[in-house]
């Protein structure tokens, strides 16, 4: 696990050999945090290339493990992040066709299979997260690779004949060529989702590379993408030809590649644990290393003040169970709003998740202990986990026969009634009958309600603002969830919804937010979930070892149960929150004020001042709760304070 960065420049511009060394080192030092434990720069001396890269020191932990590294033939230089786990039967490969190592890093026999085999070849071969950058000094090429779900970031831009890249914004922001502006239909997107979603950034002409892809860059060309591993095609390949074994079967084998995903992943040179919730998919990971190793495993939780939002005890109860060497923390809402000034400079583009306040806690507590850690991140995802899937179903199958007319007039009945008049209609109910806030989310309910079918419910399920509502002026880029071909291609909603998750929210979101919370303080987090072979072979599931009476993450809950009894496992989801409506109530009110003041919003001529300020006298008043929405807004100029 490290950081990237480097660029290429127009073979006739001809910089100096110390200009190239100090631009180098200033996109080095952008990424101290990502690698403490080394860095260097590499510049080719026959044309203005230079790569770079930080080192977090995991496997090979001596000089032979540093990079950029330069093949033994000295035709390609590499520079790269992640880890490889399947390096070992890379290098046994090529050491029966007479290749000597110097070292024994996954670093040098992916980039040895790289100068025997090629890029696509070798990538293909890949277990594991990465994201690296290869020189060919030979034929003049620069190629980017991503791995497949897009655990680990790469960001490209081209201005002109430069062409840059790095681990994160900040990279490409210290080279002196960056010209970015803010793109206002990114602004947009970010608004709907909370993030700003693959290939695009905040800024115009700067790109996400999306996973499973590989870039070209040959010279006096522009850049060429192509894919070595395609999300859509895996999924509808799985659901063309499911599985079809007898149940325990499926549980074996499932329970058989999970165990090899996390015992590959177990590799390190340097200490490691788990992060442990006590939910179904850190602890299934934790037992599986439990299994794996016959040692004590290292387990971190953390707890919060407000029960509503600690699940510090399930995860200790499961630690005890396994025998793990558990360490929690409890957080006061002190120490958890100290994170909030630092999170515009951590994401580098408007984030506004949440949960990167506890996960960037529970990753600097952790990492006072282990260097590695592994998350069960992604089991959502692949096993049918999020409530918002069944919850679509279910709206699907019961409406699907109501006149979508009748619906309609149903919720504008709902709507013309002000939500502080519900609130004073619950009052006649018996005590804890309703709600608290009942208006608020009878509102809610009607606009859920007045949705055509159980797809657009999903998209109003995963969206925040509607673009055109808060930003009037600018348009939204098209994506995923728009895309008519998404529905030909799953025609079933759950397996369309379970799609675009993972390959939008999961790599945009999910992936995005473990992977600056935890490199913010060099600690290394490892995803056994998503290991490529899982995602395979869960596409190839039926749904009903999914979700099955109501229950979801069917088939994981089976294989968990054979390592922790049910009953410390069986109890409604919790998602890994803050109270951030209590926040924006209390201590952070002068800060968010400062951000979202109407002379401040109009001056920035971006958002709809006057919508912003209505609701956020609504969330104060009690009336409504905005948290997430007016999150999205004071993250999006709390970005703009820090970076625009």
């Amino acid at each position: 696990m490290c950081g990237i960065a480097g660029f290429v420049a127009s073979p006739t511009r001809q910089d100096s050999p110390d200009r190239i060394a100090t631009i180098a080192r200033a996109m080095d030092d952008s990424l101290a945090h990502r690698g403490p434990d080394g860095h260097d720069i590499w510049i080719d001396p026959d044309a203005d290339v230079a790569l770079v890269h930080r080192r977090l020191a995991i496997v090979d932990l001596t000089p032979t493990g540093a990079q950029p590294m330069v093949s033994a033939n000295g035709r390609f230089v590499i520079t790269y992040n992640g880890e490889v786990y399947s390096h070992l039967e890379i290098r046994a490969d090529l050491e029966a066709k007479g290749l000597r190592f110097r070292g024994h890093s996954d670093t040098e026999a992916m980039l040895e299979s790289i100068a025997l085999y090629g890029m696509k070849a070798t990538a293909e071969r890949l277990i594991g997260m990465f994201a690296l950058a290869v020189w060919d000094r030979q034929e003049r090429t620069l190629t980017l690779v991503r791995d497949r779900v897009g655990i680990k970031p790469v960001y490209w831009a081209k201005f002109g004949e430069l062409f840059m890249f790095g681990s994160e914004l900040k990279a490409l922001r210290a080279h002196p060529g960056w010209s970015a502006r803010i793109k206002g239909e990114a602004a947009s997107a970010f608004m709907r989702h909370n993030y700003i979603p693959a290939p695009h950034t905040i800024y115009e002409g700067v790109y996400k590379l999306e996973p499973g892809t590989i870039l070209t860059l040959r010279p006096g060309k522009e850049p060429a993408l192509e894919k070595f591993w395609d999300a859509r095609q895996v999924a509808s390949a799985g659901i063309a030809k499911p599985l079809h074994d007898d149940e325990t079967a499926l549980i074996d084998r499932m329970e058989h590649l999970l165990t090899d995903a996390v015992g590959k992943r177990m590799m390190a040179d340097v200490p490691l644990g788990a992060f442990l919730s006590g939910g179904v998919d850190s602890s299934l990971v934790v037992a599986l290393m439990k299994k794996a190793n016959a040692g004590p495993v290292k387990t971190f939780s953390i707890g919060f003040e407000s029960m509503d939002f600690n699940e510090a005890p399930y995860a200790a109860a499961i630690a005890k169970h396994l025998g793990t060497e558990h360490t929690e923390l409890t957080v006061t809402a002190r120490e958890a709003l100290e994170v909030v000034p630092q999170l515009a400079d951590m994401y580098d583009e408007p984030f506004a998740d949440s949960s990167a306040i506890p996960t960037y806690l529970v990753s600097a507590m952790t990492r006072k202990y282990v260097t590695v850690a592994l998350s069960g991140d992604g089991g959502d995802e692949l096993f049918a986990g999020y409530n918002r899937y069944q919850l679509a179903s279910r709206f699907d199958r019961m409406l699907a026969g109501v006149p979508r007319r009748l619906r309609t007039i149903l919720a504008a009945g709902i709507t013309s009634i002000g939500t502080e008049s519900w609130d004073r209609l619950s009052g006649l109910a018996p005590k804890g009958r309703l709600p608290p806030l009942f208006g608020d989310k009878l509102h809610k309910a009607a606009a859920v309600l007045d949705a055509p079918d159980g797809g657009a419910l999903y998209r109003r399920l995963v969206s925040h603002w509607e673009p055109g509502e808060i930003m009037p002026a600018v348009t939204e880029p098209n994506g995923l969830l728009c895309d008519g071909s998404v529905r030909s291609d799953f025609p079933d909603l759950l397996d369309r919804m379970q799609f675009l998750d993972l390959v939008t929210y999961l790599p945009d979101d999910i992936l995005t937010k473990v992977d600056r919370a935890s490199m913010a303080i060099a600690l290394e987090a490892r995803v056994p979930l998503l290991d490529h072979r899982v995602i395979e072979l869960a596409w190839q599931l039926p749904h009903a070892l999914k979700i099955r009476g109501g229950v979801t993450k069917w088939i994981s809950r089976q294989v968990l149960y054979r390592h922790v009894p049910r009953q410390l496992i069986e109890r409604p989801k919790m998602g890994f929150g803050v109270p951030l409506g209590d926040w924006l109530k209390g201590p952070l009110r002068d800060w968010a004020e400062h951000l979202i003041s109407e002379k401040r919003l109009k001056e920035n001529g971006l958002l709809d001042a006057s919508l912003v300020r209505r609701r956020w006298q609504e969330h104060l008043s009690g009336r409504r709760n905005w948290q997430y929405l007016l999150w999205d807004v004071l993250m999006f100029e709390a970005w703009r304070e820090r970076w625009g």
